[in-house]
This record gives structure tokens, sequence and C-alpha cells, in this order.
């Protein structure tokens, strides 16, 4: 099945192409379609994506600099793929630089910020509800990008809170090492722990609008981890052995 067959529009800009494809292959390997250990053709994965062998030729070496592939000449790509610890590791890091985004948040939010932020959290809710509730209608792939989307824009008005821009810039490479959608495929079928992924979200939201920043951080710490040990857990059980 193509990325357009499957609903998921392609860029047509090159570099937002390499960039697209290089995360729809990561997030094919964590969530265990393309094994670790496999070996990854050129020609395969341009037509399972619908492109051309050029971008996919860029985005296995992007791949390769952050360690997710080995590419061997004239045998294709090995699949690496991230070590629990290698999650977990990410996720400490990201833990605390987004703690430290909620913590400035909290000193200087402002109105029109915390509307975005309240719109941001019921659309997360909603959408957790609905991929609980098991769409039956065929768009379980639009609930599931809306579920991206709205956790994305939730963090988002945090760190655009914050005003820093290198750190939400340090941020954003963190999360094109790990895509996000991963973390809906941890929480999928685990009804308890997803809804205490949208009551992390209003903890958060509700120390911002106090002002309370030494609880904004815990609690987005708190929450930034969690997401991390969901995820390095279920690799570990998707590899069929125990964590490092």
């Amino acid at each position: 099945m193509t990325a357009a067959q499957a609903g998921a529009p392609v860029p047509t800009e090159r570099g937002a192409m390499v960039e697209w494809l290089a995360r729809q292959i990561q997030a094919a390997i964590l969530a265990g379609e393309i094994p670790v250990g496999s070996w990854l053709r050129q020609e395969d994965i341009a037509a399972r994506y619908g492109v051309s062998r050029t971008p996919v030729r860029e985005a296995l070496r992007s791949l390769q600099a952050s360690g997710v592939v080995e590419v061997l000449p004239r045998r294709g790509a090995l699949v690496r793929g991230p070590t629990p610890k290698e999650i977990r590791d990410a996720y400490q890091v990201r833990a605390t630089l987004e703690g430290l985004g909620a913590e400035m948040a909290a000193r200087w939010i402002a109105e029109e910020d915390l509307a975005q932020l309240r719109k941001a959290e019921e659309l997360f809710a909603s959408a957790t509800r609905r991929l609980l509730g098991g769409v039956a209608d065929g768009r379980d792939a639009q609930w599931s990008a809306e579920w991206i989307a709205a956790n994305d824009s939730f963090h988002g008005v945090v760190l655009d809170a914050a005003g820093n821009d290198r750190l939400r810039a340090v941020i954003a490479t963190l999360h094109q090492s790990f895509p996000r959608n991963v973390t809906w495929i941890a929480l999928a079928g685990r009804p308890r722990l997803a809804e205490d992924n949208v009551a992390q979200h209003a903890l958060v939201r509700q120390a911002l609008e106090r002002g309370d920043a030494d609880t904004a951080r815990q609690a987005m710490v708190d929450h930034v981890l969690t997401s991390g040990d969901l995820m390095a857990a279920w690799f570990e059980r998707r590899a069929g052995r125990d964590g490092p």
C-alpha cells in the first residue's frame, strides 16, 4: 500500500518529502511493521510509499545519521532500531526541557494562550475517546491523526508561552528522533493508561492557570517520562525481551 492509498498525503517539496519519508520509515520500524534486523531495499521502500528512489536514498542517510539504520554499500540498509534504554534516555532529556518550558510558561502565559490550551486539551480528550471507542466507519486513521495533532498543539502552546525559541528548536529535534504516533500505538487497547494521559494534560493546564511554576514543571516532567516509559516498555514487549 502506498502512502497515498493509506490516506497520508506525500509532501511535494523535496526537503519536506525526505523528512516525511524518514518519519514514516522510522515509525514503521518502531511499530514493528519493519522488523529490527531486516534489510531495507530502496526499490521496496519507494514502491511502499509511492515515491522515487532518490528521496528514499536521502531518507535512509538521515536515518543512518540518527542511528536507526546502517547503510552498507551494495547491500542496502540494515534496520537497527532504538533500544529501550535509548528511548528512555531521550525522554529523560525531553522531560527536563519540556518541564523547563512549562515552568517558564507559568510565569507569563497569556489568557489567549490558556484559551488555546483548553481547546487543544478538549480536542485531545475527544480524539482519545473516539480511538478508545474503536471507530468503525473507516476513519480510525483520521482520529489517530487528530489525536497526534491535538497532542502536538497542547505541547506547542506551552512552548509558545515559554517564549524561548532555542528551547523549542532543541525539543523539536528530539521529537524527530521518536515519532509521536508511536505513543498512541503504545496506548492502544489500554484505556486506563490512555485516560491517565488525558488527565496529565489537565494537571499541566491547571498549574499554568494558577501560575504555579513548580507544579507545572513537575506535572510536565511526569507526563513526558510516563510517555517515554510506555514507548520503551511497548518496544520491549514487541522485541520479545526484557528491558536493559
